[in-house]
C-alpha cells in the first residue's frame, strides 16, 4: 500500500468522503434559485390549470380537464396559436437568410472597417427589448413619428403601421428581425471561420470566384451549421412577448396577440382573472415547445452525423 493511498482509505467505521464536497456549497444559492423561480412556478401552472382560481383568494375548485376543453374551444386561444406559427414562419428565414447574407458581407476580405460594420448590426441585439418596443412606438406615432414625415414626403399618406390590423404585424416582424439579425449574423460569422482556407485557395486556383465560390463551395459545408442556426432562431422567436407587448399590446383588435399575450390577458389584465384557464393555456403552449425541443434534438443529431460526413 502506497502513502497516499494509505492517507484516502476512512477510518474503520467513518462514512467515505465526498470528492470535492464542498463544491456543492457553492451551488447551493443557484440550485435554490433555480427551484423557487423555474421549477416551482412549472410545477404550480400544472396544478393551476386543473383549477377555478381567479388567483387571488383561498377558494379554489378542482375542475380536472374543464379548462383544457374551454382553451381548446375557444377561438381567440387558435387566433393566438396562429399568429405566433405565422410570426414564427416569416421571421426565422428572414433572420437566417438575412444572417447568412451580413455575415457573407462584412467577412469580405476587401470590405473595410469591417468591426465598425460588424457592431453596428449587433448593437440592437444587445438593447433591452421593451426599450426597443416604446422608442419605436414614437418613431413608428402616426401623427409625428420620422417615419409618418418621411412618408409623406414621398407622397404617402394615410399609413398606420401600428394601429392597423393589416400592418401591425408586419411593423413587429420587422423590428424584431432588425433586432435580432445581428445575433444570427454572429452564429454565421463562427460557421464561416470553419470552412477551411485550403479548400479555398484551391477553389480559387481552379477559377471559382463570387456566387460559385458561395453556392458550389461555402454553402454545402455550412449545412450543418444551417440546421443547427435554424432550431435556434424558431426557438428564441417563439419568446416574443416583450416586444409585443410594448409595441401594440396585442392589437389593434387581437392581430398581434400571440400566445404569451393570451396567457398574460387572462391571467392578470382581464377584468375577472381566470389564472386557472391562463395555466392551461400556458401548458398546452408549454407542450408544444417541448414537441419543438425533441425536434431540435433530433435535428441537432442529424447535423452532427452531417458534420461528420462532410469533415
Amino acid at each position: 500500500m502506497t502513502v497516499t493511498s494509505a492517507r484516502r482509505a476512512p477510518a474503520p467505521g467513518r462514512p467515505r468522503a465526498v470528492p470535492y464536497g464542498w463544491i456543492y456549497l457553492f451551488l447551493l444559492p443557484t440550485l435554490l434559485l433555480y427551484g423557487v423561480y423555474t421549477v416551482w412556478p412549472v410545477l404550480a401552472s400544472w396544478w393551476y390549470s386543473f383549477l377555478e382560481w381567479p388567483g387571488f383568494g383561498a377558494d379554489k375548485t378542482f375542475v380536472g380537464l374543464a379548462n383544457y376543453a374551454a382553451v381548446l374551444d375557444d377561438p381567440l386561444f387558435w387566433n393566438s396559436f396562429g399568429i405566433t406559427m405565422l410570426f414564427m414562419v416569416v421571421t426565422v428565414p428572414l433572420r437566417v437568410g438575412l444572417g447568412l447574407l451580413l455575415a457573407l458581407a462584412v467577412s469580405h476580405p476587401r470590405l473595410p472597417w469591417q468591426g465598425l460594420f460588424r457592431s453596428a448590426f449587433f448593437v440592437p441585439a444587445i438593447t433591452t427589448t421593451a426599450i426597443i418596443g416604446v422608442v419605436m412606438q414614437f418613431v413608428l406615432d402616426p401623427s409625428s413619428g420620422p417615419v409618418t414625415v418621411v412618408l409623406e414626403a414621398f407622397g404617402i399618406t394615410d399609413v398606420d403601421l401600428l394601429g392597423s390590423a393589416g400592418n401591425a404585424i408586419w411593423t413587429v416582424v420587422g423590428v424584431h428581425t432588425w433586432k435580432w439579425v445581428g445575433i444570427t449574423m454572429i452564429y454565421w460569422l463562427a460557421a464561416l471561420q470553419t470552412v477551411p482556407r485550403e479548400t479555398i485557395e484551391a477553389a480559387q486556383v481552379d477559377g471559382a470566384t463570387g456566387w460559385t465560390m458561395c453556392w458550389r463551395i461555402r454553402l454545402p459545408l455550412l449545412l450543418p451549421f444551417l440546421v443547427i442556426i435554424t432550431l435556434l432562431t424558431v426557438e428564441q422567436n417563439l419568446q416574443i412577448f416583450d416586444l409585443m407587448l410594448t409595441m401594440t399590446g396585442g392589437g389593434p383588435y387581437f392581430s398581434t396577440e400571440v400566445i404569451e399575450l393570451y396567457v398574460y390577458r387572462w391571467a392578470f389584465t382581464a377584468t375577472v382573472p381566470e389564472l386557472g384557464f391562463a395555466s392551461a393555456a400556458a401548458v398546452l403552449f408549454g407542450v408544444f415547445l417541448i414537441g419543438v425541443g425533441v425536434v431540435q434534438l433530433l435535428g441537432a443529431r442529424a447535423a452532427r452525423r452531417l458534420t461528420g460526413a462532410t469533415s
